[in-house]
């Protein structure tokens, strides 16, 4: 399967593109976004990478340059370092990942990726043979670590980073300031915030979880681009935010602690069986 079968994309406007691989039937499935720039183009997380993303976009003409010109240079950022988001980095030259998840990418450590992929949830396979049971994120060596704080520049846009752990302990939002546009990642999204993985903490959540309100009591955001499902607004992200800190007492963080042994547990023995095949 070529990769023009393999992914299909949706143009929003105002030179943001909406990704997804077409075959991956998976509530896990993530959305992918290309975001134009006038110097750089950049690509927020990179799904499962079964078929190359960059081929993709040079084969749908979402690259082409100006005429005369050379392509402007392409970054992938992982919000995350979990499967589906950054199995697809290892077809990029130049990475970023938060500091706090480079060493993970760096040693294809599939624990904390916490991959988990079922032959069920790819429709059709990208290559005759293949099986869920070969798959795991590669290593990766990021070309650049993130921080609190940083800007990346596109040129025409700038995306600057938020550090919203919780999740995962490098979990991180891009945030549009001049377009109140902010690409979440898994941070939050328009479903049930999971906080039982490994390394997930849910007081870093809750912390997290209070700056999304304060981004919306602000004015400082108008729409969310999530790592899963559908866009959604200020007024939503303020609800799944405040919802999720009204819901984290006791009872919350004893199932939680109860579900994250399971989880890590059966992520011990998946993995396992992985890397002795």
């Amino acid at each position: 399967m070529s990769a023009l079968e393999w992914f299909a994309h949706k143009p929003l406007g105002g030179g943001i593109f909406w990704i997804q691989e077409r075959f991956y039937e998976s509530g896990n499935r993530a959305n992918i976004w290309l975001v134009r720039g006038s110097q750089r183009d950049v690509v927020i997380d990179a799904g499962l990478g079964l078929r190359s993303l960059p081929d993709y976009l040079r084969d749908a003409g979402l690259l082409a340059p100006a005429e005369g010109a050379e392509p402007r240079p392409l970054l992938a950022v992982a919000t995350h370092v979990h499967f589906d988001h950054s199995g697809g980095l290892q077809h990029f030259e130049e990475v970023a990942v938060h500091s706090a998840e480079a060493a993970a990418l760096l040693q294809g450590d599939n624990y904390e990726a916490v991959t988990w992929l079922s032959d069920r949830e790819v429709a059709r396979p990208p290559r005759p043979g293949w099986s869920a049971r070969q798959f795991r994120v590669p290593p990766v060596r990021p070309s650049r670590l993130l921080q609190e704080g940083d800007v990346i520049s596109l040129g025409d846009r700038q995306l600057t980073v938020m550090h919203m752990p919780g999740h995962s302990r490098g979990s991180i939002c891009l945030h549009d300031k001049d377009r109140k546009i902010l690409f979440s990642g898994d941070v939050v999204y328009d479903g049930s915030m999971i906080d039982w993985l490994p390394y997930s903490r849910i007081s870093d959540y809750v912390a997290s979880c209070q700056r999304l309100m304060e981004l919306v009591d602000r004015g400082l955001v108008e729409k969310v681009l999530p790592g899963h499902f559908n866009i959604f607004g200020a007024e939503r992200l303020y609800r799944l935010a405040s919802n999720y800190i009204s819901q984290a007492g006791v009872c919350h963080k004893i199932s939680t602690c109860a579900m994250r042994s399971i989880a890590s547990i059966a992520l011990r023995v998946a993995n396992s069986r992985i890397t002795s095949q």
